[in-house]
């Protein structure tokens, strides 16, 4: 009954966008792609984080999170959630191409364009069976985002 490690490492923080680097375990996996990093952290309180935080274009703040597994009203199918994000609500792991698909979220996948990632839909599918298979065997999924 192990637990599942995700690490996120932001690598190229753009004006519109972010791309990082995503390890299962300290195993690179993926690229992540996400919305604008404006140097929130998980220690901030709700009211700093809204002071800096633009609705829909802006990371979640760094820290570490629990991901379960719930269903998606958004999507309407199961999808990874990280819990007790701070100044943010419904932050999913899920697949999608560009900034404009994030919305906070992050988005697995290929990063072979400016912007973009592609082989998404597959790249999430191989992450999301890793993370139910550590969950019905009774672990626990965590992530970390590091600037």
């Amino acid at each position: 009954m192990g637990n599942l490690i995700l690490r996120v490492e932001r690598k190229w923080k753009k004006e519109d966008y972010t791309i990082g680097n995503l390890y299962i375990n300290d195993v690179f996996f993926s690229n992540i792609l996400e919305d604008t990093v404006r140097g929130l952290r998980q220690d901030m309180t709700p009211e700093e984080i809204q002071k800096i935080k633009v609705y829909g274009e802006t990371a979640i703040p760094s820290g570490k999170y629990e991901v379960c597994i719930t269903m998606s009203s958004r999507f309407r199918c199961p999808l990874p959630l990280l819990v007790n994000v701070p100044g943010y609500e419904g932050v999913r792991i899920h697949a999608g191409n560009t900034a404009r698909d994030t919305h906070g979220c992050l988005l697995p996948g290929k990063n072979d364009g400016v912007g973009r990632v592609s082989n998404s839909r597959a790249t999430m599918a191989a992450l999301q069976k890793r993370m139910e298979d550590t969950i019905a065997r009774g672990g626990k999924v965590f992530i970390e985002i590091k600037d």
